[in-house]
């Protein structure tokens, strides 16, 4: 009998295979034993050559080459420590004594295992059984009838001559007819049919993506290609004519930049943290300063009244396609009520990005959307509070985010007016990108 075939069938059975000396007794390791006890009556010296070739060899015949198979206690070896990691793996090889390629690779060890427990049928590796290759005072075919029989319906026992009798060509009483090819019938037929149509189609990310039908379009592309031909055109005719029609009238020019800055309104209460007293300084040099300390100090200056319509400039820094850095300015200006609104015409609502607000209804009642949930609809909505605060809930069911200043340390506003401006930019950006060019 072949060892290999012994190994595997004693792996079928469950048997536990151990290392033995040379008088029968277990040993403590691999390396001091000197054969391999396969089952109660199986037992196979551990240098025997089995017919699982070495990676790059070439040769055929374990008995007559066996430098180009692995030994016995090789297969052992990986089949024992299958579970184990690479590198534990490879020490105990060099500790067992195993020289360079005589252990089974790392590489190699899943499939030779995955083999061993009949998960595979076939492995490149092992050549087919002949003749040749059992070697000499191996033990007659009844000795493994003392094995346990594995789980499937037929033995080993009868499972390995068959076989080797296919191997070597022989037709014998044991060999199975060739199955038939199945062939359904028509109530098959239509019960398979009847499932499919029941069937639910499981979809993941990348099949939603994919359409049911491919979409042309080349007209779209044909169009953008005559407008841009048209623009160039249009660029090139600019060119050529004289300086005196390329440059616009400045006061038409200057009228429309400013009617496109974009604008915030606040609240117009005494107790709000943001008035028309601080705001400049909080927005523009990212300071804050309560209203009555900056009310005191215009009054020392000599401004008895705010000023009801406020510029901000603001330097803002984009990132080019190239990946160069501009700077630009941005102007924005601030207003506390309607009156002082309408001095921006007819359409200054549409300017409106921001309202800054307390959680005061009454607030918003001269507004052109009264009710908060729609005026936030359409402007971004800026809760403004103390960081020691706690949550205020008239403002919860707002589209407002929430603003919060510390009432003491100073060096935190940067970072709260850089907040509230990256909240406005990304909301102007998707919803008034018009007014991000300004």
């Amino acid at each position: 009998m072949d060892p290999l075939d012994c190994f595997r069938a004693a792996v079928s059975a469950k048997y536990d295979i151990k290392p033995v000396n040379a008088s029968g007794a277990p040993t403590s390791s691999l390396r001091s034993a000197t054969h391999l006890r396969l089952s109660t009556a199986v037992t196979f010296p551990i240098n025997t050559p089995t017919r699982l070739r070495k990676v790059g060899s070439t040769a055929t015949d374990p008995v007559s080459e066996p430098d180009g198979f692995f030994m016995l206690e090789a297969v052992y070896l990986a089949w024992s420590l299958r579970d184990t990691p690479g590198g534990e793996y490879m020490k105990q090889a060099r500790e067992h004594g195993f020289p360079a390629g005589g252990f089974v690779g790392l590489t190699e060890r899943k499939s030779i295992v995955d083999w061993l427990k009949r998960a595979v049928t076939v492995l490149d590796s092992v050549v087919p059984l002949s003749e040749s290759t059992t070697p000499p005072g191996s033990p007659p075919p009844s000795v493994y009838r003392h094995l346990p029989a594995p789980s499937s319906s037929v033995s080993h026992t009868q499972a390995l001559p068959s076989t080797s009798s296919r191997s070597r060509g022989d037709a014998g009483p044991t060999a199975s007819p060739p199955k038939r090819r199945y062939v359904p019938d028509a109530a098959d037929v239509e019960v398979v049919k009847k499932i499919r149509q029941s069937e639910v189609e499981l979809r993941d990310h990348n099949t939603v993506l994919r359409g049911i039908k491919n979409n042309n379009f080349s007209s779209v592309r044909n169009a953008y290609v005559a407008k841009l031909k048209s623009l160039k055109e249009a660029k090139r005719a600019g060119a050529a004519a004289p300086v005196a029609t390329q440059l616009p009238d400045s006061k038409t020019q200057a009228r429309k930049q400013k009617n496109m800055y974009p604008i915030i309104m606040i609240s117009s209460s005494p107790t709000s943290l943001i008035t028309m007293y601080n705001v400049r300084r909080f927005l523009q040099e990212s300071i804050f300063e309560p209203s009555a300390e900056a009310r005191a100090r215009a009054a020392a200056e000599g401004t008895t009244r705010a000023e009801d319509l406020i510029p901000i400039d603001r330097e803002r820094t984009t990132i080019e396609p190239g990946g160069q850095a501009r700077a630009s300015a941005q102007r924005y200006y601030v207003v506390d009520s309607v009156e002082a609104l309408n001095k921006f015409g007819a359409d200054a609502w549409d300017r409106v990005v921001c309202v800054l607000t307390t959680g005061q209804v009454w607030q918003f009642r001269p507004y052109k959307w009264s009710e908060p949930r729609v005026l936030f609809h359409h402007v971004k909505g800026i809760y403004v509070s103390w960081a020691n605060d706690p949550p205020n809930p008239k403002v919860k069911d707002w589209n407002v985010t929430e603003l919060k200043i510390d009432p003491h340390r100073r060096h935190v506003d940067k970072s709260t007016v850089a907040y509230f401006w990256k909240t406005l930019d990304t909301w102007t950006a998707m919803h008034k990108p018009s007014l991000m060019t300004a």
